[in-house]
C-alpha cells in the first residue's frame, strides 16, 4: 500500500513538469514522404525539420521548439519572439532590461 501511495505522490509532483506541446504525427503520409500541414510542405520519411509555427517535427509528429516561462519577477513581462523561437523576459517598463526566469516548462 505505501509503494502505491509513494507512486501517486511522485507521479502528481511530476505531472506540472510535462506541459510541453506536442501534436501526433502528419495527416497526410505517402510510401516516401509526409505534410507538414502547418507550411503546407512536404518532407521525407526521416527528416526533421522546424516549421514557420515554431514546431520542431517529424513525419511522427511535432513539439514546440522553445521553453515557456513560467516563475520570474512580477515586474517582468514574457514576450513571444517569432522569429527566435523562444521567449524574451524583460522588465515591463523597459524592455531593454532582460529578467532571470526561475522556471519555465517545455523544450
Amino acid at each position: 500500500m505505501t509503494t502505491h501511495l509513494s507512486l501517486a505522490l511522485l507521479l502528481c509532483a511530476l505531472l506540472p513538469l510535462a506541459d510541453s506541446f506536442c501534436t501526433q504525427g502528419p495527416q497526410k503520409v505517402t510510401a516516401t514522404h509526409c505534410l507538414d500541414e502547418t507550411d503546407n510542405e512536404w518532407h521525407p520519411i526521416g527528416s526533421s525539420w522546424r516549421n514557420s509555427a515554431c514546431m520542431d517535427c517529424s513525419c511522427s509528429g511535432c513539439c514546440a521548439a522553445f521553453g515557456t516561462p513560467r516563475q520570474f519577477p512580477a515586474d517582468c513581462v514574457s514576450v513571444f519572439d517569432p522569429v527566435a523561437c523562444k521567449y524574451k523576459v524583460h522588465k515591463r517598463d523597459n524592455p531593454s532590461e532582460e529578467c532571470p526566469v526561475f522556471g519555465a516548462v517545455g523544450k
